[in-house]
């Protein structure tokens, strides 16, 4: 099949129509540039009050969050930062959840102009792993200690649902044995891919599909246009709703994001909290994390080094505050296309999912393992570091790390796993399972540095949760010790 044939059978009109209000989508840009042309009053009396409001763990209105974004005053962002923090922590508690990236393909119908991956990139060399071939992906990302992937794959014949669905059963059937001699396995599958119809979602559905990510890239649509001149991509509305379609398939866990650097940051902040309010009005829950990657270098891309709306680091650093503070009940994830220093910093303002290890070519991490050259990437990796190194720092700054994987497993997922995060109920049992987590990676993957450190954390961890009434009032000590016990004798992915 021919790619046009191939998109035209894809993109499925009346899967678009359904979701407009009077023909129109829910991207007003007219409104969101009068929001932040007319919410210019910063005064510091009403920043905190809207500020008490994300304490309350609200989601802002539009207008504060315009309000937020004009802010000019240095030492009011100060306060921005750390109520942001404290945001994070009534919410996710000092959990930082970790993921690996699984590249599985990088053939691609489109011609976006920021990415290594685009149709006409005659310097990528193009390939779809092996089912073998991800077997080897995913041996290697166990060795390392991750319980979590995110599986991606380019926008293409080859790799579209039916493919997606094998390789997703593929990663699953994947043992490794740990240090300790037990069997480590991923647990949850989370895919970044095309936008797919309703019946090819509700395949992925069926298959155990975690959190389905699709970015908007960027919400301004002549920027859109622009930078995404022909292929599948260049749907705009196709695009806009995939994540509608996903929970109508009842995929309740979706994951939007944008890429800054393609348009004023500040319009971009604003799309996605028109993206989160639209979800919600349509289906009663919001996205399940929300990702921000900047344009970083990548191969064959002008645009990428040149764009004007390159965003810096320090309105980096606002606009992941702003995003906290706007959508506090949602998870962020900051990704190593920022090097050490950015995602050290930025993780203290709110942010509560990372990778490590990373590797974004195709086949990247067998050839980590044999020590091979690894080829062109899609965009260029800023954090080079290892699992354990960064484990290792965040456990310095007194974050700990979860390989949780229980409210999936538990049913407390879409609208339910939002209600407790709303009422702070889903972060303590977070803290729990993310001690039972940590306890594993420190027995099974930690060099001896990081089991020291780990360890002491782990007893700070014990000193919160032996003194917290809800653990008490839930009768959840006895079973927390408990199962920390039997995980310390050799047992493996107990949690509550």
């Amino acid at each position: 099949m021919d790619t046009k044939s191939w998109i035209d059978q894809v993109i499925k009109q009346d899967q678009i129509d359904k979701y407009l209000i009077n023909g129109k989508d829910f991207i007003n840009e007219n409104e969101i540039h009068n929001k932040l042309n007319t919410n210019k009053d910063c005064s510091k009396e009403k920043v905190r009050a809207i500020l008490d409001k994300s304490l309350a763990v609200e989601r802002l209105s539009f207008d504060e969050t315009a309000t937020l974004l004009n802010v000019t005053d240095e030492d009011m962002w100060e306060e921005m930062y750390e109520v942001a923090a404290e945001v994070k922590r009534r919410v996710y508690d000092n959990r930082i959840v970790f993921f690996a990236p699984l590249y599985c393909g990088n053939l691609c119908v489109n011609s976006c102009r920021y990415c290594g991956f685009r149709k006409e990139n005659a310097g990528e060399e193009r390939k779809v792993l092996t089912a073998e071939e991800i077997r080897r992906e995913t041996d290697y990302i166990l060795s390392q200690g991750h319980k979590r992937v995110i599986v991606v794959y380019g926008e293409h014949p080859k790799t579209d649902a039916k493919y997606i669905a094998e390789s997703m059963k593929t990663v699953y059937d994947v043992k490794k044995k740990s240090r300790s001699g037990k069997n480590s396995y991923i647990r949850r599958i989370n895919i970044n891919a095309a936008p797919m119809s309703i019946e090819d979602l509700k395949m992925l559905k069926e298959v155990g599909i975690g959190t389905y990510q699709v970015f908007q890239e960027t919400y301004h649509k002549d920027t859109y246009k622009s930078v995404h001149p022909k292929g599948l991509k260049a749907n705009y509305r196709w695009r806009l709703y995939s994540l509608h379609r996903a929970m109508d398939a009842g995929i309740d866990d979706v994951a939007i994001g944008a890429l800054f650097g393609l348009y004023d940051w500040r319009f971009e902040v604003m799309g996605l909290l028109y993206h989160t309010d639209d979800l919600e009005k349509q289906f009663g829950i919001g996205p399940h994390t929300i990702s921000f990657p900047r344009l970083t270098p990548a191969s064959g891309s002008q645009l990428s080094i040149a764009s004007k709306y390159l965003v810096n680091n320090k309105n980096f650093k606002k606009l992941v505050t702003v995003l906290r503070l706007a959508v506090p009940y949602t998870g962020l994830i900051i990704t190593a296309r920022e090097n050490p220093e950015v995602r050290d910093e930025v993780v203290k303002v709110g942010c509560t999912q990372l990778d490590a290890s990373t590797k974004i070519g195709i086949g990247a991490y067998d050839k980590a393992a044999h020590n091979e050259k690894e080829d062109k990437q899609q965009f260029t990796i800023g954090d080079s570091r290892t699992l354990d190194q960064v484990v290792n720092k965040l456990a310095e700054m007194g974050k700990i790390t979860s390989f949780c994987t229980a409210g999936y497993r538990c049913g407390r997922t879409g609208d339910k796993i939002m209600n407790l995060l709303e009422k702070g109920t889903e972060g303590k049992f977070c803290k729990l399972n993310a001690v039972l987590t940590f306890r594993e990676y420190l027995d099974d993957y930690a060099t001896e540095e990081t089991k020291k450190i780990g360890e002491e954390l782990i007893k700070k961890e014990f000193e919160e949760i032996n003194n917290m009434e809800f653990y008490k009032n839930n009768k959840l000590l006895s079973v927390i010790n408990d199962y920390y016990k039997r995980i310390s004798e050799g047992e493996r992915d107990l949690y509550v």
